[in-house]
Formats: C-alpha cells, structure tokens, sequence
C-alpha cells in the first residue's frame, strides 16, 4: 500500500510544556490528530483540578492561535503521596480523563512523583470505584535495578499486585518498551480485573537501543523509558499491528529545548509531535502491516476512553519528505526526530 485514508486520530500521551512555548508546540499535534491526552509533569506538577483547568484553557487558546480551533486537550493530573480521594472526585466531575503515576525521579519533572504507593491507597480505591483510569509510567527507579530492566521488573514488583489489590481499577501501562511489557497487556486477566491498555510510541515502533550510539551519543534519541533491544521493538510492533484493542498511539512527544537536549546531562525524551503520524505509518508499513493503522491510531484509544470516534479523515501518502533540522519554540530551538533526514510518508493536504 502506497497511500490509505484513515479516520483522524489521536494522540493518547503528549507533552506540551507551558508559557510562550504552547503555540508553537500545540501546532504540530493539531496538524495531524483532534484529541492529545496532555502529561501533567510541569514545574509545578498539574495536581489539582483547577491546575488541570487553567492548563486546558491555555492550550485551547494556544491552538486556537496557532490556527487550529477545533483541536481538543484532554486533561490529566499527576498522583502523587498527598493526592485527597476527594481531588478524584473533583477530577471525575471535571472531565479529568486520568490520573498519571509517575515514580519519583522515573523521568523528566517526576521529581513530586509517588514515593510510596501504598500512601495512595486510598485514592486509587476512589478512582477504580469511580472508574478513573490510572496512567503508569511503568519503571521502578531503585539504582541496583538496570535501567534496560526497569519495565520488566515494575510489572511483577509494582503492576500486577496493583491490580490484585484494586481488581476494579482500569490502567494504561504508557510508552510501553519490551516484549514483557506487550505480553502482560495482552495475556493479562480482565475477567477478574479491569480493563487494561498500553500506549506505544513511534520511536520504539522504529528503532532499538543502537540509535543512540550510532557513530557517537545521539542525545535526540535518547528517552525514558529508554530504548530496548531488537527482539523488544519487534514484540511491539507485532502488538501494535494486531487485531487486539488494548494497543493505541500515544506518541510520548518530550518538547526540549536544544540547549537542553545537546548537554553535559540532556534530558530525556524524543520530540516526534512534528511528523507523529508518518512515522508510525513508516513503522507499520515495515511490516506490511499498514491496513491496522486506523485501528491502533483512530479507534482503539476512543474505545478504551469511552469517547466518540473522530467523524474527519487524515490520508497518508507514500511521497518522502525531509525532515527539518529544527523548529521554533518559543525563544529557542527544537530538534525533531531524525532531523535532515528523509521521511518516506507525508500527510497529504
């Protein structure tokens, strides 16, 4: 296939910052999808519902800015040690969609994250009784545990008692990066237990551990949870090519500066928002697997979420573009993915 129609998507997992940066940022998301489920991790972290309504309204004026009035931001808040039962309720009466964990000091602005789960016992009780979904950024953070092994080992040390404990509690195991990861979504017992999903990310989709280090230290392919081995990207494709509905795009898109990114210590994330949608049809099309596009990007996050599916169309054709070596934003300069290198997908219109 060298061209496919698709209903518009979604981007399930999206970073977009705040400040003077947002038009910039919100406009290559808006290009492409209707909806982005925004991370609370800001300085300070999206704790409250009036933080998580503020923020809305910022990015809406933002997009609207930037020339895309129609885009919508789905809200988030950050769980951490202090979160109140009584905050999920606001939250649930808001419109809030989830409720992100963050283990402190797993990535980029966790420093706030959970250090105990236990001490939010009671919150998450309230929301699987009130069927608000707990968002996981899947890694242990204990310095004997190898950083390639984090996922694998926040599965059987934090996940699964979770669930066992919370059996009502609906999750999204985001950005998920291994084998072990992609089997656990899709062998996991949902009889018993709520539903469970995972988000994936184009970058994991497209490359393994080896991109960073390809003639030198490659900060803009640096992220968290970081990139794996081969037999770990292969795994995720096949679950994002599959006919299972507990897979969606989320794109995990990290906006940093340049400065930022090409440093001493960077900071981790890829920036993808700019191209999303063409490299995830670069990753499927790899597999011949370009006809479950709609599904993995359209469809299946809508149903999970319990939200309509996006009734406008986006085509994708097989003509190549190259990808610019940097972006705006704001003051300073992005560095997208790949940058100066040709895409073989673009969106047509």
């Amino acid at each position: 296939m060298n061209k496919i129609t698709i209903t518009r998507p979604d981007d399930w997992h999206l970073h977009l910052r705040d400040g003077d940066v947002l038009p910039d940022l919100v406009s290559h998301t808006a290009r492409q999808f209707t909806r982005a489920l925004v991370m609370p991790n800001l300085r300070p972290p999206v704790t409250q519902v009036a933080q998580a309504l503020s923020y809305r309204s910022r990015i809406q004026e933002a997009a609207i800015t930037a020339g895309y009035p129609d885009f919508q931001a789905l809200m988030t808040l950050y769980l951490t040690d202090m979160t109140l039962p009584s905050e999920i309720e606001k939250a649930k009466e808001a419109g809030i969609m989830g409720v992100k964990l963050y283990p402190a000091g797993a990535t980029t602005n966790s420093d706030a994250g959970v250090t105990d789960l236990n001490k939010c016992d009671s919150t998450i009780a309230k929301m699987a009784e009130l069927d608000m979904p707990l968002l996981v950024h899947g890694e242990v953070t204990h310095s004997v545990i190898d950083i390639f092994d984090r996922e694998a080992a926040f599965i059987e040390q934090v996940l699964e008692p979770l669930r066992k404990k919370h059996p009502k509690l609906r999750v999204v195991f985001e950005h998920i990066t291994t084998k072990q990861a992609a089997d656990y979504v899709s062998q996991a017992n949902t009889k018993d237990y709520g539903e469970i999903a995972a988000t994936i990310t184009a970058h994991h989709l497209l490359y393994n551990r080896n991109a960073i280090f390809m003639g030198g230290i490659r900060p803009h392919y640096y992220c968290l949870p970081v990139l794996k081995r081969e037999e770990h990207r292969q795994a995720l494709l096949a679950a994002a090519t599959s006919d299972s509905t507990r897979f969606f795009l989320g794109t995990d898109s990290a906006p940093h500066a340049q400065h930022l990114k090409e440093h001493a210590c960077g900071c981790a994330g890829c920036f993808t928002a700019a191209q999303a949608i063409e490299l995830y049809a670069q990753a499927f099309a790899s597999v011949g697997k370009l006809q479950q596009l709609e599904k993995f990007a359209s469809l299946n996050g809508p149903h999970f979420y319990g939200l309509p599916v996006n009734q406008s169309m986006i085509t994708i054709e097989k003509i190549p573009q190259k990808i610019p070596l940097s972006y705006p934003m704001g003051q300073d300069l992005i560095v997208p993915l790949n940058a100066g290198e040709s895409l073989e997908w673009s969106i047509l219109g």
